[in-house]
């Protein structure tokens, strides 16, 4: 039996501008918006770190580094926490920390869309197989969403892509792939389209901002035109890798989050902050205090009559 590439290096396109979240994110990138109390690229890495990956690879552009210094150490701050005896927070800190040498930074100079980001990280990833996570998708999941890829890709090599079901009506807003054959947990995957017409459309399954890639894909983006919105687009470089090599889908278990949108982000705070035993009760009794009088078993707040 022959075991396909260990999966290592992780990718994170953190270059956009987040003009939705504006005037927030003016001075602050739109990755350090937090969710509860921790960044939402945070959660990317945290998602990276139990799924095994070793390399982190920040695509960033201007106005970026404050990404890089949330991932160095701060030494004034672990000083001043410490002569606190403020221990549980210090260890926090340094628990969210990669290892030395575990991350890279490298720059998109220009916004040209997912696929040019994807491509900038090509002489650092190298000729290996790696993984692609899109810090504005939260994913709630155990375990979590690129883990369970990780157990497919274990069992089948190849690429991977994390799909979720949508209403017919919204996938013209979506990549959407046509499945093949195999179980939820990991299927063939025969094609891809990027935001197809309803009627037009091989499934109401969507790519989900998770994907494990092999370095091919690098050589297409190379080459690879302009698509929609004037933007090198990855669904239409994996378009072309699908003809001669296997895609798997894995309809994960969990639940998404769009932060790259103010409700799908705000969604994310509630959803989150419900779930944490140290806040849970009293950040219900304040939506109580507004007027949101039944917190739900779901983790859903329904506004009072």
């Amino acid at each position: 039996m022959t075991f396909p590439k260990p999966v290592s290096t992780a990718v994170f396109p953190v270059a956009g501008l987040g003009t939705r979240f504006l005037p927030a994110t003016k001075a602050m990138p739109k990755e350090m918006l937090t969710v509860v109390d921790r960044p939402l690229i945070q959660y990317a890495v945290d998602e990276a770190r139990e799924a095994g990956i070793e390399h982190f690879v920040f695509v960033t552009g201007r106005n970026k580094g404050v990404i890089e210094d949330h991932f160095d150490r701060q030494f004034e701050l672990e000083t001043t926490l410490e002569s606190r005896g403020k221990t549980a927070a210090l260890d926090e800190l340094r628990k969210d920390l990669p290892s030395a040498g575990r991350t890279s930074f490298t720059r998109q100079q220009e916004p040209l869309g997912l696929g040019h980001a994807v491509w900038c990280a090509r002489h650092i990833v190298g000729s290996e197989p790696f993984a692609l996570l899109l810090p504005d998708m939260l994913f709630r999941g155990e375990p979590g969403v690129l883990k369970q890829m990780m157990n497919a890709y274990q069992e089948t090599g190849g690429n991977v892509i994390a799909v979720e079901q949508v209403p017919e009506n919204e996938v013209s807003s979506y990549g959407v792939i046509a499945r093949g054959e195999g179980p939820d947990g990991g299927f063939e995957v025969t094609g891809m389209v990027e935001k197809p017409r309803p009627e037009d459309a091989p499934s109401n399954l969507i790519i989900s901002g998770r994907y494990i890639l092999q370095p091919q894909i690098f050589t297409l983006l190379a080459d690879q035109p302009k698509g929609a919105g004037g933007e090198i687009q990855l669904t239409d470089a994996m378009q072309t890798l699908i003809k001669s090599q296997t895609f798997t889908g894995v309809k994960y278990r969990g639940e998404s989050f769009d932060c790259g949108s103010k409700i799908g982000f705000l969604t994310a705070n509630v959803v989150y902050a419900l779930g944490r035993d140290d806040i849970r009760d009293g950040f219900v009794q304040q939506l109580r205090k507004i007027g949101y009088a039944d917190i739900m078993g779901d983790g859903t707040a329904k506004a009072a009559e």
